[in-house]
């Protein structure tokens, strides 16, 4: 088949399918996540409610919709969660046509790398990092002039801010991947640049995060960390071995952009 690139129109009719499923998938694990909205929203802010606790205080719900809709965006948020790697699948589908062959049979690893590293990233933040926010967050009324009163759904925004932040960051080493294996950026480049990712990174954490250094600096350090792993992994995928390997016939070229992929055709 020529290689021809594919009409606009046509990548654009591509990506509103994979956005459809994506979406679709979404709402549905959403709905029966909302059967257990109560139960998702406690899970999600215990580290929150043992902080209010020990004060002898309790969150607060101030209109009659705020616990609806609060509960809600729980759904939501776990609906999301649920969805990833029907998400990333998707992703792969869309993009596995302009990679090499030995990338495009690499979905079933890049599918289950992104779903953990996701899910790690939220579980890391959870677990090590809420907590101390949380208490941070909570002891500027030492005073006795002012007595805290958190909202439910102020407190849950927080909550899920983070959540989405640390799951976001810990998705880093695929993101260098592609910025490898695409050539856009190469793995030298990445390892020479380091200073400036590291001053990138704290600036993310920065507007990721809500305004604390404890909870800015303790998602730093993992991406600073997750970056050096995602340029070792650049080193692996270099564009010029592969275009060496392909000279030497041990790797096949990309395909086609006009050609139809199998994955396409889902």
């Amino acid at each position: 088949m020529p290689d021809e690139p594919a009409p606009i129109t046509e990548h654009l009719g591509e990506l509103r399918k994979r956005i459809f499923w994506i979406l679709a998938t979404m709402l549905f694990f959403t709905a029966i996540a909302f059967n257990f909205a109560e139960q998702i929203f406690l899970f999600l802010l215990d580290p929150v409610v043992a902080v209010m606790e020990a004060r002898g205080s309790k969150l607060q719900a101030i209109s009659p919709t705020e616990t609806f809709f609060t509960y809600l965006k729980a759904a939501l948020l776990a609906g999301f969660m649920a969805s990833l790697p029907v998400t990333f699948w998707q992703l792969w589908a869309f993009i596995s046509p302009g990679l090499y062959a030995q990338e495009r049979r690499a979905v079933i690893p890049f599918v289950l790398a992104s779903s953990l590293l996701f899910a790690g990233g939220a579980i890391f933040g959870y677990t090590q990092v809420f907590p101390l926010v949380f208490q941070f967050l909570s002891g500027f009324d030492t005073s006795g002039l002012i007595e805290q009163s958190w909202t439910m759904s102020l407190a849950f925004s927080t909550t899920a801010r983070l959540f989405l932040a640390f799951g976001v960051a810990f998705e880093l080493p695929v993101l260098i991947f592609f910025l490898s294996a695409t050539g856009i950026v190469s793995a030298r480049k990445l390892w020479t640049g380091t200073p400036y990712a590291v001053l990138g990174i704290f600036v993310t954490a920065a507007v990721l995060t809500p305004p604390d250094f404890v909870s800015q600096v303790l998602l730093a350090l993992p991406m600073l960390a997750l970056y050096l792993i995602g340029v070792g992994i650049a080193f692996i995928f270099d564009p010029e071995r592969r275009r060496q390997r392909i000279q030497d016939g041990e790797e096949e070229p990309p395909a086609a952009s006009g050609e139809e992929s199998d994955d396409h055709s889902e």
